[in-house]
């Protein structure tokens, strides 16, 4: 769907339009559920991070702003903001439980005796290796930047204190840096 759509619907939702909602939650639902399965690696923690991104999205559509970016990028932030915040929460919880003696976080699948699906590790593999690749393919510094946001979950405030540099340069690498990802990502399909 184009952006101008996508606008229209976010305009829409601001209204209280439950139709446009559902509309863009068709239309983009799969692009964030896989954004958020990236982040967070399991899919029922990637479907609640999915659901609060888009009770945020009904909430705030009318903060959106065009000029801003993409709407698609304006919610994937979103599900971005909210895995990471998932994440760090759950760092907290196996804090505590290695303080507590446990050793073990409650949502750790293989600690109670699950067994990973070698298909879905297969795929997983092979994805991740065309993700090295075009990773590798970018700039030092633009790949630096990309990892320390989406792979290790900093803020762009905490990038700017490590590395010394504006936040305004980082976020136009950063975006630079992933849609040089997308291209070749999607050249390698």
């Amino acid at each position: 769907m184009a952006d101008r759509d996508l606008e229209s619907l976010l305009n829409a939702v601001a209204a209280g339009d439950r139709a446009a909602f559902r509309a863009l939650f068709d239309a983009t639902s799969a692009k964030l559920f896989a954004i958020a399965v990236r982040i967070v690696r399991e899919e029922a923690v990637a479907e609640d991070v999915v659901q609060d991104a888009y009770l945020r999205v009904w909430e705030r559509a009318g903060d959106y702003r065009p000029q801003c970016g993409a709407p698609l990028g304006w919610m994937a932030a979103i599900v971005r903001n909210r895995a990471i915040d998932v994440l760090r929460k759950r760092r907290e919880v196996r804090a505590a439980d290695a303080a507590c003696g446990d050793g073990t976080a409650m949502g750790d699948a293989t600690a109670w005796g699950a067994e990973p699906d070698p298909f879905a590790l297969d795929e997983r593999s092979a994805a991740l290796e065309a993700l090295l690749a075009c990773l590798g393919a970018l700039r030092s510094e633009e790949s630096r930047a990309v990892l320390l946001a989406y792979y290790y979950g900093y803020t762009y405030e905490e990038i700017a204190r490590t590395t010394a540099e504006p936040v305004s340069t980082l976020k136009s690498r950063v975006r630079r840096a992933l849609i040089k990802l997308r291209d070749c990502l999607n050249d390698g399909q």
